[in-house]
């Protein structure tokens, strides 16, 4: 019988402790470093959500504004609907179960608990 075809299963233990064995390093060194967010990175991020949410809340709002002529109203309603948008994308960045947010069970992706 073929050494890769073993019906034991001692074939296929041997090779994924040979895997593992070869992984373990890599592994070790993004523990060290930190394998989530930086700080920085943290920050940088948690800005650009917030500042282009609001960007394209303007822009929706000036859109409609210029296209309709009911200036400002668009602009208002859409901009506070961006910064809105905004605030709860950064929310669910740094809230601290953003981790762990799989439940058990089956997912329908409604967002629905």
């Amino acid at each position: 019988m073929d050494k890769d075809n073993d019906p034991s299963g001692e074939s296929f233990n041997r090779r994924l402790e040979a895997a593992r064995e070869r992984l373990e390093p890599r592994m070790a060194a993004r523990q060290e470093t930190g394998g989530t967010l930086s700080d920085l990175g943290l920050v940088v991020r948690s800005g650009t959500e917030l500042v282009s949410a609001l960007v394209v809340g303007v822009a929706i709002g000036w859109g409609l504004d210029h296209w309709l002529h009911a200036r400002p109203w668009f602009l208002i309603v859409f901009s506070l609907l961006g910064g809105v948008a905004g605030v709860l994308n950064v929310w669910r960045l740094v809230r601290p179960d953003a981790i762990n947010t799989k439940a058990e069970g089956p997912d329908d992706g409604s967002g629905r608990i």
